[in-house]
């Protein structure tokens, strides 16, 4: 029978040095790895069990998985976040608009987030506070502070507690969010608008979510720089056919800031970085290559060009993958456990030779999930996750 020889950290790090360790290492529980409120309750309800349900993420209802679920599916994976700025006043509003109950929370950007209530499952942008903004609006526009101590406490010590009191790896939540920013804070249409007939706005507007982030990681570093194994960062670059802006626009106006920034924290910390692009973005992979990067999620393996054997035979030497374990949209949600279990164990024949892979789904498990098909989906990770005879 095959065995455990690892802790979880020797694991994950073993894997994405591109080595093979005693199984796969697993995942759940970060804002681009989780798992809905409702598919969770689900399972709790499938296994039995009880307990409150922590959102750890309003605007995609995530939930926090308990200690008890995470080592129940083996995941080797325990996630820190910094938070808001001491002075920010966050929180959900209950309001009336348009003959609809809304629950609103405003972001430290004053980007709206919206969830009406007789659907809950997660918000939408309802506001867009530079929507009809100047490109000297957009230099004078009150961003939040990034190095505010206030975001960091008790950080550290949480870092410390899972690297000396557990046998898990330390992984971010995610963060370096540079360019999707700019399009929550102007409007999806206006800022593909800008993109083909203002750079200059579009420049501006980056540089402002780009510093933000580079003040941010000065601090996250100084307090768990020395700590954490993973660093999280990521927009969404691709659809499901393709980039979703022309691969010119990314060379010359986004990866300069990309750059800046991987660069900046692969001076400061030995930890691997983590790169969150859905769909299709296979084209971008060697951009983001050459920024720095060493792991690729939520490998959407549905997405046009995004099959396992061929990102892992041209990228596999150079990158790790994380995710990418099973069709999300057409299999995991509609199949049976058994059709789950032989998707999952077909995929790991392609991801696990050579290390380089890291277990989980393609982005997070959504609400209708079947918890059948989770208990399938992780027992099957399990199963064919080991390496050796």
């Amino acid at each position: 029978m095959k065995r455990e020889t690892m802790t979880s950290r020797e694991r994950l790090l073993k894997a994405l040095n591109h080595e093979e360790p005693d199984r796969i290492p697993i995942d759940l529980g970060g804002n681009q790895t989780g798992i809905h409120r409702l598919a969770y309750e689900a399972l709790l309800k499938y296994w039995g069990m009880g307990g409150e349900v922590e959102i750890m993420d309003a605007v995609q209802q995530l939930a926090k998985p308990s200690e008890a679920v995470l080592e129940r599916l083996h995941v080797d994976t325990r996630y820190i976040a910094a938070g808001a700025a001491a002075d920010f006043k966050g929180g959900i509003v209950a309001c009336e608009r348009d003959g609809r109950h809304w629950h609103d929370l405003t972001d430290e950007f004053g980007v709206r987030w919206s969830m009406p209530e007789e659907t809950p499952h997660f918000m939408d942008i309802t506001h867009h506070p530079l929507a009809h903004a100047t490109v000297d609006d957009v230099r004078a526009y009150p961003f939040p502070k990034g190095d505010d101590q206030g975001r960091f406490a008790g950080l550290r010590a949480k870092a410390l507690e899972i690297r000396n009191e557990t046998p898990y790896a330390v992984v971010s939540g995610i963060s370096g969010v540079v360019y999707e920013i700019c399009w929550y804070m102007r409007g999806l249409e206006q800022w593909f608008m800008d993109m083909m007939t203002d750079e200059s706005f579009c420049e501006a507007l980056i540089d402002r979510t780009c510093q933000f982030w580079m003040d941010w990681f000065r601090v996250f570093l100084d307090e768990v720089g020395d700590v954490v194994d993973v660093i999280m960062i990521g927009d969404d670059l691709a659809g499901q056919q393709g980039c979703l802006f022309s691969p010119d626009f990314y060379r010359r106006v986004v990866k300069p800031r990309h750059k800046r920034l991987v660069q900046y924290i692969r001076s400061r910390t030995s930890a691997k970085i983590w790169y969150h692009t859905c769909g299709a973005c296979r084209t971008l992979v060697p951009e983001l290559l050459d920024n720095g990067i060493n792991i690729l999620n939520p490998v959407q393996i549905s997405a046009n060009s995004m099959e396992p054997g061929v990102l892992k035979n041209e990228f596999g030497g150079r990158l790790s993958f994380w995710g990418g374990a099973i069709d999300s949209q057409h299999i995991l949600p509609s199949a049976t456990p058994e059709q789950v279990r032989e998707a999952v164990r077909q995929n790991l024949e392609v991801w696990k030779p050579g290390g380089g892979y890291v277990f989980n789904n393609v982005h997070n498990i959504q609400v209708g999930v079947p918890p059948e098909n989770i208990e399938a989906l992780y027992a099957a990770a399990y199963e064919f996750g080991f390496y050796g005879a």
